[in-house]
């Protein structure tokens, strides 16, 4: 029925140009995603009055999905927005991009997620995530007859950071497995790795088919900084290794070796959602039989992509399509 089925928080982004007094000025960490509570939010919301801002559902696996069906393939997201606009707009553009959810995804009170992006003239992103309801995820929120006829399930870090998510997280999983599904996982930032490690071991369990990183959240895992060393060690979780390395490209590694795979020129502005397109572009790649190096091309062109616009995805489905013919006719 589905090729991936894909489970994370259900985020509406709000996407902003500052300077890098802004970071400082709110001791916001750069490059990272930070947890906040509400009345954080709302501080850091009145302190961007007066800017401009672009605001476009989100979240680092329903960023994934999305990618995954706008190059042509069938997806199920499973999540939890609350009942009010913001989670309207999380659902309909989801529906606009043909992405199915569960059917209790906005049968809460509450507030949906928020996540401020502050994008530097650098072009790197630091972002500030208010998960609302959608920390209460749970098991209940899982569609499990879509899960058991999909071909991959896929699940991003985030889920670490809150019990409930965890556990829905750890019941998908072992589901997936039981079905003869794949299993794939982001790391999906350092902060995961450091501060939620425990959780994020239990949600791997005792390894996946496929596991996404930077190399930053890689040498953060096995406490190194040689990126061998982190690869060696990663292995033994992931039984495929994807590690995105920004403008270098990234690595491939299968249990019959490894690749790396080169990056494409990009003139970056903005690189929210960078790791999330490659992910999508390696699933898509998969479920078409592609080779672990010809997907993880596809992944390397699509951030290029892009990064090369504001945004942490790509608008429609049609340019997904163009993206995916480009790379086919490189």
């Amino acid at each position: 029925m589905y090729d991936v089925y894909g489970l994370g928080n259900a985020l509406v982004d709000m996407e902003y140009t500052v300077d890098e007094g802004f970071l400082r000025t709110h001791e916001i960490p750069k490059g990272h995603m930070t947890l906040v509570d509400e009345a954080t939010m709302e501080r850091l919301a009145a302190g961007l009055d007066g800017h401009s801002a672009e605001r476009m559902s989100g979240g680092s696996a329903a960023n994934t999905l999305i990618a995954v069906q706008g190059f042509g393939a069938r997806t199920f997201y499973s999540c939890k927005v609350a009942s009010d606009e913001t989670g309207r707009h999380f659902l309909d553009d989801l529906q606009r991009a043909g992405v199915k959810t569960n059917h209790n995804a906005a049968n809460a009170d509450g507030q949906s997620g928020r996540c401020l992006v502050l994008i530097t003239p650098d072009a790197e992103r630091s972002m500030n995530t208010f998960l609302g309801i959608s920390s209460n995820l749970t098991r209940a929120e899982l569609d499990e007859q879509a899960l058991a006829r999909s071909r991959y399930f896929y699940a991003e870090g985030y889920m670490s950071s809150a019990e409930g998510s965890r556990d829905a997280a750890i019941a998908a999983r072992e589901l997936a497995e039981s079905e003869g599904v794949k299993t794939a996982l982001s790391l999906s930032d350092p902060s995961m790795v450091q501060f939620f490690r425990d959780a994020l071991e239990s949600i791997l369990g005792n390894g996946v088919d496929h596991l996404f990183c930077n190399e930053e959240e890689a040498l953060t895992w096995a406490r190194t900084d040689r990126l061998d060393v982190a690869v060696a060690e990663l292995k033994d979780i992931g039984r495929n290794l994807n590690v995105t390395l920004g403008a270098r490209g990234s690595l491939a590694v299968t249990p019959g070796g490894q690749s790396m795979v080169a990056g494409f020129p990009a003139r970056a502005v903005d690189t929210t959602g960078a790791g999330d397109i490659y992910a999508g572009g390696c699933l898509y790649g998969w479920t078409q039989g592609m080779e672990p190096a010809e997907a993880a091309a596809l992944g390397n062109f699509a951030a290029a992509t892009l990064i090369q616009a504001y945004g942490a995805r790509l608008r429609t489905n049609a340019e997904y399509t163009r993206t995916l013919q480009a790379f086919q006719q490189r």
